[in-house]
């Protein structure tokens, strides 16, 4: 049947027709408001909130933290992580910790040695440098905010930092990455970046170099004129300071003197998280009187993430988890995931130190690696070192063993 004979006529059609075009006119004028592509607009959202694209979805009201110790490219990982067309995958060795990047906002890395390049040499302990697919990999397994500045920075000179650096420019959803630098404006520069509202500066101090900085601004060496700049500043323009710290004794799960006066003049100057790194295993935490009535966390070392050390204290440690509240912009608690670092070989290759035989590299929670234990050299059990870690970091102020599960 047709329509009603009043909606055919001219009077009707042709008032109808006009609010047509309008309606699809003004859809078309707000979809290429929408859609505006220009470099400005780009940049200002960016700088506006950097934490509006591919964001996790989390708590509203909760910020969650999660940080690691070092990313080392032991010449096994570099072995076991190339393929036969050349290239290099080390993202297969980490698969079991995505879900715990995927539930946070958050996610520090301690990229501990260099990736700059097959054009600088791939090499392991003691000069290192990975091929770019270590950076590529970190960024793919979810890592957000980069320390790149340690006592191997300045391994192989300004070449592969420069390249290291560049490759993470190209990373997509990275908050910040700071350490080493290209320039002396780059070192200078304080790195900030938003999360639900609450804005973050990412700060990074090394206190020892393995190598001569190849030049003044290659790594940030800490030293009060630069750390009581950068140090005022953020306290200026941020809610919360997190400072990454290249220090420690090696091997040591003890915090040596120098590391509790650095820690104090951080707190002093308003640093609210510090995650150490640097001594390969765990250390306590502590909270530290801070600026302005503030409390300082201090992760003093969060000891290894991905590696190939020997120690068992250097295959077993954490993954550290800060909570911060949304509204009152507050630490509310800190924990621990343990994690373990596993290889396989026999006892006779373990025996004769051949580093090179080890196979079968996987990162996983403490909690699901009792078969992998079993199978690695290192007599001991989830249970034992579950208790060794819970003794360890509770030293001094309460942190909680949180499951995987």
């Amino acid at each position: 049947m047709g329509l009603p004979r009043p909606l055919r006529s001219k009077k009707v059609w042709v008032p109808l027709l006009l609010v047509g075009l309008l309606v699809t006119g003004a859809g078309v004028y707000v979809k290429f408001l929408r859609e505006d592509s220009s470099p400005a607009s780009q940049n200002n959202q960016a700088a506006e909130s950097q934490d509006s694209k591919e964001q996790p979805v989390t708590d509203p009201n909760t910020i969650r933290i999660i940080a690691t110790g070092d990313f080392i490219a032991h010449d096994a990982i570099n072995a076991q992580a190339k393929r036969a067309d050349g290239t290099y995958d080390y993202l297969q060795f980490m698969t079991d910790m995505q879900p715990a990047f995927e539930a946070s906002d958050i996610r520090f890395c301690n990229q501990a040695t260099l990736g700059g390049g097959t054009a600088y040499g791939i090499s392991g302990y003691p000069v290192f440098n990975a091929p770019l697919e270590w950076t590529r990999d970190m960024a793919s397994l979810g890592c957000n905010v980069i320390n790149t500045g340690t006592n191997h920075t300045n391994d192989k000179g300004q070449g592969p930092i420069t390249a290291e650096l560049n490759e993470w420019d190209e990373q997509e959803n990275i908050l910040a990455v700071a350490g080493a630098n290209r320039s002396a404006a780059e070192q200078n520069m304080v790195r900030y970046f938003t999360v639900k509202g609450v804005k973050f500066a990412f700060l990074s101090y090394s206190t020892y170099v393995n190598s001569p900085n190849p030049n003044p601004y290659s790594l940030n060496r800490f030293s009060e004129p630069l750390v009581t700049s950068q140090m005022t500043e953020a306290r200026a323009k941020s809610d919360i300071i997190i400072v990454s710290m290249r220090w420690g004794t090696e091997y040591s799960p003890g915090i040596n003197e120098a590391q509790n006066r650095d820690a104090a003049k951080l707190a002093s100057l308003g640093a609210d998280i510090i995650l150490g790194h640097g001594p390969h295993v765990l250390e306590p935490v502590k909270m530290l009187p801070g600026k302005d009535g503030r409390e300082t966390l201090v992760w003093f070392s969060l000891g290894n993430f991905l590696n190939a050390q020997l120690e068992t204290e250097g295959l077993i440690g954490c993954l550290a988890d800060v909570s911060i509240d949304v509204l009152t912009k507050k630490l509310t608690g800190t924990s621990c995931l343990p994690i373990y670092q596993h290889y396989e070989w026999t006892a006779e290759q373990k025996a004769r130190e051949d580093l090179l035989a080890r196979k079968n590299f996987k990162l996983a929670p403490l909690e699901t690696a009792k078969d992998l234990l079993a199978d690695s050299q290192l007599d001991t059990t989830v249970e034992i070192q579950t208790e060794r870690i819970n003794k360890l970091i509770n030293t001094y102020t309460k942190v909680s063993i949180t499951s995987s599960q």
